[in-house]
This record gives C-alpha cells, sequence and structure tokens, in this order.
C-alpha cells in the first residue's frame, strides 16, 4: 500500500510515518518543514525515518497547488493521511494569514488533488477545538460544533464542511479525526507539557491560564502519541462507504476520555520530572486569566472509535509524561 503523509515532519506525521513503514507500507512523507518550531526537532524526526528504505521524503508545501499535484501524480498514492496544518490556538490571534494559507488552501489543494487522482481513502486532521465551550460531557461526534471561540478551531470545523462536500459530490471516501490534546516523546514544543519543561530549566515560572481557581479549573483530555498512531492505523482499512443516506464521510474523536484538571497535570509533570532527574522538582508559577480561544475542557466520547475498530486510547497521564521527560532530560542533555 502505498500511504501519502503531510506534515511527515510534525510530532504525529513522524510517529505515524515510523510505524507504518514498520508495517511495510511504501510512505511518501511531505513536509514544509517551517520554522513555527524549532525545524531541529523536525530533522531529528526526519532522521529516524531516513533509516527506514520504504519511507521518501517530499519537502513541499501543502499551499503550492503545481507542487501539490505532481506529487499525487508521479506517487500515485492508494491512501491519504493529511495532517500537515497550522496549529495552536494562541498563535492563531497573532498571525492568521498562516491559518488561511495551511489549513483552508491547503486542505482545499488535497481535496482537489483527491478529486483529480481518486485515492482509497483520506484521513485528516481535524480538532477538539471545534467543540468550542461545549457543556455537554463527554463531547460526541454528534454534538453542534457551530461555533468556534478561535481560529484554529474554525479553520478546523471548515475542513470537516469542506470533506463532507468533496465526498458528497465526488464521492472521495473521508474520514475526519478530532484529536485531544496529543503529548509524548519529541512533541511539540509549543504544548504545555514541553513549554513548562522548557521554562523550569530556564529558571522562569509557568504561566497557569485558570485565574488561580482550583474549584473551577480547566480539564484537558491528554492523549498520548502512541493511542493516537493506533487509532489511525486501525481506521485504514476501515473506508466510510456512500449510501442513500450520507456521503462517504465520518468523524471520529480520539481521545482518552479521562480529562485531567490543569492542576493536577503539572503536579503529574513535577513527579514526571523528578524521576527523570533524580531529585525532588516544583514549577515556579504564575496565575493569570483565561487567554482568548482557549477552552474550559475538553473530554471524549472515544465510543465510535471503539465500535469502529475494537480500540479506544488508554495510556494513563503518568506513564505517558515519564516517557517525555525521559526523553527530555536525555534529548537536551539535562
Amino acid at each position: 500500500m502505498r500511504i501519502l503523509i503531510t506534515g511527515a515532519a510534525g510530532f504525529i506525521g513522524a510517529f505515524l510515518s515510523n510505524k507504518l513503514a514498520e508495517l511495510g507500507c511504501l510512505v511518501i512523507g511531505l513536509d514544509n518543514l517551517n520554522n513555527y518550531y524549532e525545524v531541529r526537532l523536525k530533522e531529528e524526526r526526519l532522521k529516524k525515518l531516513d533509516e527506514k528504505s520504504n519511507f521518501a521524503f517530499i519537502k513541499g508545501d501543502i499551499s503550492e497547488r503545481t507542487k501539490l499535484n505532481d506529487v499525487f501524480r508521479e506517487c500515485h498514492p492508494d491512501v491519504v493521511i493529511h495532517l500537515a496544518a497550522q496549529a495552536g490556538v494562541r498563535y492563531s490571534i497573532d498571525n492568521p494569514d498562516s491559518y488561511i494559507n495551511s489549513n483552508v488552501i491547503g486542505f482545499y489543494n488535497i481535496l482537489e488533488a483527491c478529486r483529480k487522482h481518486p485515492v482509497e481513502h483520506l484521513i485528516y486532521a481535524s480538532s477538539s477545538s471545534v467543540y468550542g465551550h461545549n457543556k455537554e460531557v463527554p463531547f460526541k461526534e454528534t454534538d453542534i460544533t457551530d461555533y468556534p471561540v478561535s481560529l484554529y478551531a474554525a479553520t478546523k470545523k471548515s475542513n470537516e464542511l469542506m470533506a463532507y462536500t468533496y465526498s458528497h459530490l465526488y464521492g472521495i471516501p473521508t474520514s475526519g479525526l478530532r484529536f485531544f490534546t496529543v503529548y509524548g516523546p519529541m512533541g511539540r514544543p509549543d504544548m504545555a507539557y514541553f513549554k513548562f519543561t522548557d521554562l523550569f530549566f530556564q529558571g522562569k515560572p509557568i504561566h497557569i491560564y485558570n485565574d488561580g481557581n482550583f474549584e473551577n479549573d480547566m480539564y484537558r483530555d491528554f492523549t498520548y502519541i502512541d493511542d493516537i498512531i493506533e487509532g489511525i492505523v486501525k481506521l485504514i482499512p476501515v473506508v466510510p462507504r456512500r449510501t442513500t443516506e450520507k456521503s462517504a464521510h465520518e468523524i471520529y474523536n480520539i481521545g482518552n476520555s479521562n480529562p485531567v484538571k490543569l492542576m493536577d497535570f503539572i503536579l503529574s509533570l513535577e513527579e514526571a520530572l523528578s524521576k527523570s532527574l533524580g531529585r525532588e522538582i516544583e514549577f515556579k508559577k504564575n496565575y493569570e486569566a483565561i487567554k482568548p480561544g482557549d477552552v474550559p475542557a475538553t473530554y471524549a466520547s472515544s465510543s465510535k472509535l471503539e465500535k469502529a475498530v475494537g480500540y479506544r486510547p488508554n495510556t494513563p497521564l503518568s506513564e505517558g509524561l515519564q516517557e517525555f521527560t525521559d526523553w527530555y532530560v536525555e534529548f537536551y542533555n539535562k
């Protein structure tokens, strides 16, 4: 099977490329290696993939339609897993253009390429951010998601609508995956667990956006990277089929279904880092108001995923954070 993975140098993309190559697939990775966060980390992920004889890397940008069509025409992918995107909720407030270029125009180019060069299955990354301030928990795929509270979330919602339309018009089998706070070793430096660890080693306080209100703290449904990869791999052969009632388009949550209070998460991270370093660690903490675009809670219902593939994410937060801090201390020579 020939699989094209966009965003292959990204966190999820690199782990997924490695897994599929190990399973014997021919994997074509596409990434523009932008500098949203340190390129060194992306290069390190690719270095591990270079060892795989059935992995090929192409540097390119999904917003460049001609280049993307060339990739499809030359590689003839059976399956496309589209993970390339401009990520981050807060960054979208300061740099909206990059979200339109990557997440809207780029996704349109992917859909057009799949229309012109038909594939067996298009799997694309959505986000738990589409649920906005939804108060009904756990979040289910059937919940209304018409009120995004950040531009990032709005672009991901637009991806779901565009995918549905292209599936309806052209019969492209598409599956959208709503990821819930993915974490783990070699992860994204803009995520809280990574930033908090960076700040500790810089001798700086961490910034906690809950106003110090521990009774009504923010909740996050943290999902370990290996669980995300397992879910995606199992969904590849689960191809949506068009019926008289609906198009060949499905949405799945991929989350741990076990939300954790922000302060409990910080305590777990301190404990994991303490074990990695062999000494007691406590972060300096500054409490601030919640940031625009942030949501108070994320909480996934994974029952649809489990029904489809017989699997649900289950890695405990303490175990996953330990894997991260052990990697961090070794990678950065702390």
